[in-house]
């Protein structure tokens, strides 16, 4: 992870603004972050878009423009995100994205620039940065759970360096911040050679379509990062007004240049319902839209994984197996592709294949689910430090792979080590006699508890150990009578927990 230094701090002149500001993120740092970050970020979002080369070419093209036009030299970088869901985010450094959903959705050139052009300025203003000196990345919502019925978001499952990626992607801008990057990004289009009154009627369609629409993509991303308004209609109109009513809107050019995208959106939305169909655990439906993807998304590897999973949900491993590996072999370079090829080996048995394709999806984006599998794996195969070092990886995540990885090592690591699972508190009763109270705050069933309990009696050191009858539920407590004593005081005795063990359900 790139180390920002935070010791000293420093003003300097922000080069978009003009204006003086604190500056503890340093440039050099913005630009290590945003590289670091850049790839993870991509992952997390489903991918580079790779089906159309020509378009990722035209939408970078369009993006270098913006970024010459803006007022700081930055290493820019601009790709398009293969993802339904309706967004665009910029990343310190000039990192910048745009997801294929809010593609199929511009009329123009212009109406792109506008897009990018904000996000030009995010980065050039240095808004993230800022915001990690003002710690709001501990305020931003890594999750977003509308995103799940539309396209899958991989933000929760991230761990290790590239959950700082997920903050910054998922960040929502303040009110200034947003007027800013409107206000300079259209000052950009100008220069560009763009017609900057795009920038209104894209904000009007936003405020339209944002009280329009209750559900669905849009608020899971655009409108969740950067929510329209009329006050950014208006301050748009301001800012028109200050600029020639000059500029190119490139409505053919654009039309031209998105035409295949255009053409797959039907398929893209038969693809999403697929996925939404086996969330909700239909099957037959997830079939069947996945078939209407496929006819018009051939030789795409989301469609491959996608009938994998379906084969994987109803319980074929050896025939969602075929499905990953052709994934693989038509867009190796997206993580999930290797993860549930991992997962399918996995459930073959075929542990050294698993454990080669769930290290080549960690190679591509760390997370939860590949480092669960990988102590799988390592426990299977006997090597209980290994599979406890994969599992504290995967313990990082708050989502369903963290909490079996938690599972997992209280699991294997209980029975040698009670003490860091189980709280243990000890006290005397009216009459002297050692009174023990044993919590257990995980998840799992616990017993077989034993304590050792040391005291000195008639001069002499003993130790006598006592079994503690019955088990312990998911994060219960029990009160236990040892026998013990009298004592004269607490100091006369030491208890410890000397062993316990995971009940397995029958």
């Amino acid at each position: 992870m790139a180390v920002m230094v935070l010791g000293l701090s420093a003003c300097t002149i922000n080069p978009v603004t003009g204006q003086r500001q604190l500056a503890l993120v340093t440039a050099a740092d913005e630009v290590a972050i945003g590289t670091e970050q850049y790839e993870p970020s991509q992952q997390m979002q489903g991918g580079e878009y790779l089906r159309d080369p020509a378009l990722a070419r035209y939408v970078e093209g369009v993006g270098m423009r913006l970024g010459a036009a803006s007022d700081r030299a930055l290493p820019y970088e601009f790709v398009v995100i293969d993802s339904s869901v309706p967004n665009a985010w910029a990343l310190p450094g000039g990192k910048i994205a745009i997801n294929r959903g809010l593609l199929v959705e511009l009329e123009s050139e212009a109406e792109l620039a506008a897009v990018l052009g904000h996000e030009v300025v995010h980065a050039a203003a240095r808004h993230g940065a800022i915001a990690m000196q003002r710690g709001l990345l501990l305020q931003a919502a890594v999750t977003v759970a509308a995103v799940a019925a539309r396209d899958k978001d991989y933000s929760e499952v991230a761990v290790g360096a590239a959950s700082l990626g997920a903050s910054l992607i998922h960040m929502r801008h303040g009110r200034e911040a947003e007027l800013e990057a409107d206000s300079y990004g259209m000052q950009y289009m100008a220069r560009a050679g763009y017609d900057p009154r795009a920038a209104i009627s894209l904000q009007e369609t936003f405020v339209r379509l944002s009280e329009e629409r209750d559900q669905g993509g849009w608020f899971a991303g655009l409108f969740a990062s950067h929510p329209p308004s009329a006050e950014r209609v208006a301050a748009n109109r301001a800012t028109a007004a200050t600029l020639p009513a000059t500029g190119t809107l490139g409505r053919e050019t654009y039309m031209a240049a998105t035409a295949n995208l255009r053409r797959d959106a039907p398929a893209y939305e038969a693809l999403d319902a697929a996925r939404e169909a086996l969330a909700g655990g239909d099957l037959p439906a997830a079939r069947r839209e996945a078939g209407t993807a496929l006819d018009g998304l051939s030789g795409d590897a989301s469609v491959e994984t996608l009938f994998g999973d379906i084969e994987m949900a109803d319980g074929e491993p050896s025939r969602a197996l075929p499905r990953y590996t052709r994934a693989v072999g038509l867009n190796g370079q997206f993580f999930y592709h290797h993860l549930r090829k991992g997962d399918a080996h996995r459930a073959l048995d075929q542990l050294a294949e698993a454990r080669t394709a769930y290290e080549a999806s960690v190679a591509l984006l760390p997370t939860a689910d590949a480092y669960f599998g990988l102590g799988r794996i390592a426990e299977r195969q006997g090597d209980i430090a290994r599979a406890l070092e994969n599992y504290a990886r995967a313990a990082e995540s708050s989502g369903q792979a963290g909490a079996d990885a938690r599972a997992a090592t209280v699991r294997l690591d209980l029975p040698a080590n009670p003490g860091r699972y189980l709280s243990l508190a000890s006290g005397l009763d009216a009459n002297g006699r050692l009174l023990v109270e044993v919590q257990n705050p995980t998840s799992l069933e616990v017993g077989g508890i034993e304590l050792a309990i040391s005291y000195v009696e008639g001069g002499q050191a003993r130790l006598v150990r006592r079994a503690l009858e019955g088990t312990l539920a998911p994060g219960s407590s029990r009160r236990y009578a040892t026998g013990l004593g009298p004592f004269a005081e607490a100091t006369a005795y030491e208890v410890e927990l000397a062993t316990a063990r995971v009940v397995t359900p029958r």
